[in-house]
């Protein structure tokens, strides 16, 4: 994919690059098994919370209610001995007091787990008690939690009172706190934490602790993969710099067949291309090069003939047949050399390259308007500079004058050569680009043209990935539309 049709956005993330790609792959796959993992793992990890909490608040549900029996049916001179001695010798899991009115609790609030287990406590209760009790439950922090009508709270008690049963060493737990009025006028206070006194730690899997673990695990493996896809990538980017650097005039620099299989097999098929192309190549030029200098001796012994006949209107179309052969073979060579320009790409000032350009028209004091914006491009510097040659001399011959503009589209350098001549029909806008196909005007005005400079031009931004096309302008000439990549890419 040329860089003009990649996605900008790509190129504006950075990630317009094989390393970068597969380490956003590799990202958004452990991303997405994490998040679905941890997912199906927290489903599990708040039902299986939700089933052990109903269970054991059933249990505790029941256990209540047997106290609160009991103490409804204990008499009452006998109740604060019996509340004193589960003090301090125990014998309940609960905290246990007696109190002239409902005592206030501050809930917890907005936690699913926490109301269905104060729900399901309270129903138990209900259907263990006689319908003229009303239980109430609810769960509350033990600091500040108030357990008597008088506003003593937690902290207030002695410690031997509460250690066992409300306050736990480790880390506060929430509290179950159950009020029943067993008899007129007064109030059962139970409290007590759950068997898993912190079993709201389940109801919330995604803790910061197993939030980090997932990034720790998510950041090894783009650590891991960044390293084993650039050892994959640097032998794929030595054969493109050994690409780049190809050239048909040196001996090319052999890659080192090393590394894994397929990679020692590329490079070996690659030295191998190398070879055969550079091969061709310097055949071909040493072919036509023998052709072209072959021909000037023929050629001049049939010129030194053609001065021998004895008619002249015989000789002159003899030696213009011969002009037009030796013509045709130097602007072949010609063609040859402009063609075969080994460069790099690189960027290039192309404002600057037009200003340069139109200083010096092929037909001095023609007329040239240009308007360009400072930017540079990515081609090759020598074969594009004579690319625009080409096309600027052309709308001079063939159009008398030209206007140029230069334009930033995107990613894209625009530039429009317009000229003034008679445009070039439909039907001859692909054919011009053959060799030596020269349209009826362009005969007209340019005798000594040889049909090769547009398919020259075209075939030098081609190699500098880019774009030319012709089409006829509204209000008449010829427009030349060429878009090149600009740099740094956007």
């Amino acid at each position: 994919m040329a860089a003009s049709e990649r996605p900008s956005w790509m190129r504006q993330l950075g990630i317009d690059s094989l390393l970068w790609r597969i380490v956003l792959v590799m990202a958004l796959g452990v991303v997405c098994a994490q998040t679905l993992g941890t997912y199906l793992w927290a489903h599990q990890l708040r039902e299986s919370a939700l089933t052990d909490a109903l269970i054991a608040g059933k249990n505790m549900a029941m256990n209540a209610a047997g106290t609160i029996r009991f103490f409804r049916d204990l008499p009452s001179q006998y109740r604060p001995i019996l509340i004193e001695q589960l003090r301090t010798m125990g014998g309940t899991r609960f905290f246990v007091n007696v109190n002239n009115a409902k005592v206030p609790i501050t809930p917890l609030q907005d936690n699913a787990l926490v109301d269905a287990v104060s729900r399901a406590v309270h129903d138990n209760l209900v259907s263990y008690l006689p319908p003229s009790q009303h239980p109430e439950v609810a769960f509350a922090w033990p600091e500040g939690l108030q357990v008597s009508d008088d506003g003593r709270t937690v902290q207030d008690m002695p410690e031997a009172w509460v250690e066992g049963t409300l306050l736990l060493g480790l880390r506060p737990a929430p509290v179950m706190v159950i009020q029943a009025e067993f008899e007129k006028g007064r109030w059962l206070y139970l409290a007590s934490p759950m068997p898993d006194p912190y079993f709201l730690d389940n109801s919330n899997p995604l803790t910061l602790d197993r939030v980090a673990l997932q990034l720790v695990t998510l950041v090894t493996v783009l650590l891991i993969t960044v390293l084993l896809v650039r050892g994959l990538i640097r032998p794929l980017n030595r054969i493109a710099a050994a690409a780049n650097a190809f050239r048909n005039d040196s001996v090319p620099d052999l890659l080192p067949e090393e590394g894994s299989t397929e990679l020692r097999r590329t490079a070996s098929a690659f030295n191998a291309m190398q070879a055969r192309i550079q091969g061709y190549l310097m055949d071909r030029e040493r072919l036509f090069l023998d052709i072209s200098h072959g021909l000037k001796t023929p050629i001049m012994r049939l010129k030194l003939r053609a001065e021998l006949l004895d008619d002249e209107n015989l000789r002159e179309a003899l030696n213009e047949d011969l002009d037009d052969l030796d013509v045709m073979v130097k602007t072949a060579l010609k063609s040859l050399k402009d063609t075969d320009i080994y460069e790099n790409l690189a960027p290039v000032r192309l404002d600057l390259l037009l200003a340069r350009l139109v200083k010096n028209p092929i037909v001095p004091g023609a007329p040239i308007q240009l308007t360009a914006q400072p930017m540079s491009v990515w081609a090759k510097p020598l074969a594009l500079e004579r690319a625009f040659h080409n096309l600027i001399d052309n709308a001079i011959l063939y159009g008398e004058r030209a206007d140029i503009s230069l334009r930033q589209q995107g990613p894209l350098a625009i530039v429009l050569i317009r000229d003034f001549g008679p445009g070039i029909a439909l039907k001859d806008v692909d054919r011009v680009f053959s060799p030596h196909t020269r349209l009826k005007h362009g005969q007209t005005k340019n005798r000594g043209g040889t049909g090769l400079g547009l398919g020259i031009a075209r075939s030098t931004i081609q190699n500098s990935n880019g774009t030319l096309n012709l089409s006829n302008h509204a209000q008449g000439g010829l427009m030349v539309t060429i878009t090149l990549d600009l740099y740094p890419p956007m």
